[in-house]
């Protein structure tokens, strides 16, 4: 694809009526319905089905973040209502050694009702087994549309990621329509989360149960995992015309070095669960070619541009990048690979890593949609218009597909 050509978003919109939006999700996660497309065909299925249509010798993929408890309410002195929304820590930056605070740390944040916020502090109070903590923030740096919060609290037996876990709500996608509840907390996390820092979760994999973890290992599915931490931008519409013109949010990955072996030791027939899995793999083969071709870390920060992998030699295959992370990774003491990614995947993209996908049904007119109609060409349009013929469950807590080009 020519770094030029324009992506007309029109293209890439559906009609998506309101009522095909799940609220909410199912009471077992595996009853889900399944669309399988192999080739150009499709066949139907429920999830719990998976463990036996994936082929043979194929590895599963997940992203094990963990969603935050993201939203806090505050109050001022005046009773105002001040809604914090917590997106990524600022000071310290790193997301374990933020949530590890127990008197202060600075995160940048949305700020609901920020015109009724000049200036000092706001607050709440929250009970923790039968201690009271006092939670105050303070803006302490502004940006064109997020602020940097400070967060300090009178109890050091508490960390601010207890604090946020006991005191915070569910940050469920604004197209619900509606306000976190209770049941969010548990359903709005995959079975396997365990790295907090994602602000929405990784939909594709609401779907899995313990069950059907067990039933892989039956089939000769090995699994492996990596995190990306999801942000708010996941939520962001292409407002351009031209999708090339809309600017990808920056996400954080971080790969065990271990994965980075037993994936040069299988390459083929890995099959990501979902966007954000895929997003990682194919940034982490442009990763590996940029350390082929002797780029250093700047500042020691790793990162993957937006359009960045179409100025990058094509011709390194991915045992070659593979073997370039791991070395990276070895001559470095790393047991971890972390970087960050803007990388935007379009129709045109030629997939590096990937043989399949399992993913849920996105938004019209968006970068997920954008990454499916790269990946299986024009006949997203064929899966969408099926599963909206058989009445799918859309969105978040909707329906999957399985997705074999």
């Amino acid at each position: 694809m020519s770094a030029i050509e324009m992506i007309d978003i029109e293209n890439y919109r559906y009609t998506l009526p309101e009522a095909y939006i799940a609220k909410y999700p199912l009471s077992d996660r595996d009853q889900s319905r399944l669309i399988f497309y192999k080739g150009g065909d499709i066949s139907h299925h429920a999830f719990s089905e998976l463990p036996e249509i994936i082929p043979a010798g194929s590895w599963l993929v997940f992203n094990n973040t963990r969603v935050i408890q993201a939203r806090l309410e505050f109050k001022k002195p005046t009773g105002a209502r001040i809604e914090i929304f917590c997106l990524e820590p600022d000071d310290p930056v790193d997301y374990h050694q933020s949530f590890q605070s127990t008197r202060l740390c600075k995160w940048k944040c949305l700020v609901g009702n920020a015109k009724k916020w000049k200036e000092g502090p706001v607050s709440l109070r929250t009970t923790i087994g039968s201690y009271e903590v006092f939670l105050e923030a303070r803006i302490t740096g502004q940006f064109r549309d997020s602020y940097t919060i400070q967060f300090n609290w009178d109890n050091s037996r508490f960390t601010f990621g207890e604090i946020i876990e006991n005191a915070g709500s569910t940050p469920i996608p604004p197209y619900l329509n509606r306000s976190a509840e209770e049941t969010d907390r548990e359903r709005y996390q995959t079975i396997y989360s365990r790295a907090m820092g994602s602000v929405a979760a990784p939909t594709a994999g609401l779907h899995f149960t313990d069950r059907m973890m067990s039933r892989f290992g039956k089939e000769g599915i090995s699994k492996g995992e990596l995190t990306l931490h999801v942000g708010a931008g996941t939520f962001v519409p292409v407002k351009e015309s031209d999708a090339r013109q809309h600017m990808m949010h920056a996400e954080k990955v971080s790969v065990s070095r271990t994965f980075l072996e037993l994936w040069a030791g299988q390459p083929s027939g890995l099959i990501a669960v979902g966007t954000t899995t895929t997003r990682s793999l194919e940034s982490l083969y442009w990763l590996g070619v940029k350390l082929c071709k002797g780029d250093k870390p700047v500042h020691g920060k790793i990162s993957m541009n937006q359009w960045e992998n179409e100025s990058l030699p094509q011709d390194i295959t991915l045992r070659e990048s593979l073997d370039a992370l791991i070395y990276f990774c070895r001559n470095n003491n790393q047991d971890h690979f972390h970087f960050s990614t803007q990388l935007m995947i379009v129709p045109g993209y030629v997939f590096r890593t990937i043989s399949g996908l399992v993913t849920n049904f996105h938004l019209p007119g968006s970068t997920l949609l954008l990454l499916i109609a790269a990946f299986i060409g024009d006949d997203w349009r064929k899966v969408y218009n099926d599963a909206i013929n058989r009445q799918y469950r859309f969105l978040s807590y909707g329906d999957s597909s399985l997705l074999l080009p």
